[in-house]
C-alpha cells in the first residue's frame, strides 16, 4: 500500500530564497497529520506542490502513489484542496458555486445532485443554499471551502490554515468535522497556527523550519524531548513587577513571561532541589509569594524551545522524526499539467 503523501528531498527556491529545502517525509493512509512552522517556513510551498499548484525545483513529491508532476491528472482525482482563502465570485448562492464545481468535475444528472446534497448536508449548508457567497462569515465560508473540495469525496485532504480568522464556535465546528473525516479514513495534512487544537485533533505532527523538517512524531515525543528545564508559574502578593527584576539576576533562572501578577519563569533543571531553592531565594529576597507551581510544558513552549536549540545548534536527532531519504536525481522535465476548467461567469454556464 503507497503512502498516501510522501515527499522525497523536496527543494522549492525563488531566486535566492530557498522556501523548501530538502524536506523529506512520509504519511500513511488514514493518518491526521499537522503540519507546523512560522511564517515563511515552508508550509504553503509545500502544500502547493503537493495539491499540484507549483512545481518542485528539485526532488520528487507523490499522492497516493501518482507523482504530483508527471501525473497531476490523478492527483487531483484523489486530493482535496482547501486553502487559507478562496475566490469569491458576487451574484453567485451557495449551491450555484457547488452546483459549478461539480458539473466542472465531470458529475451529471442525479449523480450530481446527489453529491451537491452529501456536501451540503455533512457541512450543514443546507440553511444557506440561497446565500451569496460573498456575504457569507468567515466560518461560513470555510465549511464552503471544504464543501467544495469534498464534492469528489477525495481519498487525501489538504487544508491550509482552515481555522485562520474563526471564532471559537466556527473552530469547535470545524474540528468536529476533521473528526467525522478523520474516522471515514481519510487522510489529511492540516497546518494551523494553534498548536494545542492540532494536538487534539492529529495523530502525529510535522515541524518544519526555514524550509526543512525538524520534527515528526506525536506531540508527547516532543513535549518529552530533551526536558530539562522546568517551567513555574509565580503570583506574588504586592509589586508583581519585582518577579522580573529578580529573574535578570537569579542563578539557574530566566523570565519566560510577565503576568498580572507575577512572572512565568524557565529553571534550568527537572532537579526537585534546584527547583526547590529557588523558591526559597524568592522569600529570602524578599518576594511575597502567594503561589509557585510547576507547568506542563505545552506544544508552544517545546517548539520554541526546540528551534532555540536549532538555532545554537545543539539539537540532535529528534525521536520520532524519520531519518532524511537519500538526495535523488530530480524529476525528468515533463508538460505543463492540463489546465483546469476555468471558472467562467455564472451567467455563460447552463444545463
Amino acid at each position: 500500500m503507497p503512502a498516501a503523501l510522501a515527499v522525497e528531498n523536496l527543494h522549492r527556491s525563488f531566486g535566492a530564497l530557498k522556501a523548501v529545502n530538502g524536506v523529506s517525509f512520509e504519511i500513511s493512509q488514514g493518518s491526521v497529520v499537522g503540519f507546523v512552522g512560522a511564517n515563511g517556513a515552508g508550509k504553503t510551498t509545500t502544500m502547493r506542490i503537493l495539491a499540484t499548484l507549483d512545481y518542485p525545483s528539485s526532488g520528487r513529491a507523490y499522492v497516493m502513489g501518482h507523482n504530483v508532476v508527471l501525473y497531476p491528472a490523478e492527483v487531483r482525482r484523489v486530493l482535496g484542496w482547501v486553502p487559507d482563502s478562496f475566490g469569491t465570485y458576487e451574484n453567485m448562492t451557495v449551491l450555484e458555486y457547488l452546483d459549478f464545481y461539480a458539473r466542472a468535475l465531470g458529475f451529471k444528472g442525479q449523480e450530481r445532485v446527489r453529491r451537491i446534497q452529501d456536501v451540503m448536508d455533512f457541512t450543514d449548508l443546507g440553511p444557506l443554499s440561497d446565500r451569496l457567497i460573498n456575504k457569507m462569515s468567515k466560518g461560513q465560508g470555510q465549511r464552503l471551502c471544504l464543501g467544495r473540495a469534498l464534492i469528489h469525496d477525495p481519498q487525501v485532504l489538504i487544508m491550509d490554515e482552515p481555522a485562520a480568522g474563526l471564532d471559537p464556535k466556527a473552530r469547535v465546528e470545524l474540528k468536529r468535522l476533521i473528526r467525522i473525516l478523520a474516522e471515514e479514513g481519510k487522510t489529511i495534512l492540516i497546518s494551523s497556527h494553534i498548536l494545542s487544537e492540532l494536538g487534539e485533533m492529529c495523530d502525529t505532527l510535522l515541524f518544519i523550519d526555514k524550509g526543512r523538517v525538524v520534527h515528526h512524531g506525536t506531540a508527547d515525543s516532543l513535549v518529552r524531548t530533551d526536558n530539562v528545564e522546568t517551567l513555574v508559574d509565580v503570583q506574588v502578593a504586592h509589586y508583581p513587577e519585582k518577579v522580573s527584576a529578580w529573574a535578570l539576576t537569579a542563578p539557574h533562572v530566566k523570565l519566560a513571561e510577565e503576568r498580572k501578577n507575577g512572572a512565568r519563569l524557565r529553571i534550568d533543571s527537572a532537579d526537585p532541589d534546584i527547583i526547590a531553592g529557588v523558591l526559597r531565594r524568592m522569600i529570602a529576597d524578599g518576594l511575597s509569594v502567594t503561589e509557585f507551581h510547576q507547568e506542563q510544558r505545552n506544544l508552544e513552549d517545546a517548539f520554541i524551545d526546540m528551534l532555540g536549540r536549532i538555532e545554537q545548534g545543539i539539537a540532535g536527532p529528534v525521536p520520532g522524526q524519520p531519518p532524511a531519504l537519500p538526495a535523488k536525481a530530480p524529476s525528468p522535465p515533463s508538460p505543463p499539467p492540463p489546465p483546469s476548467l476555468p471558472v467562467t461567469d455564472p451567467a455563460r454556464w447552463g444545463g
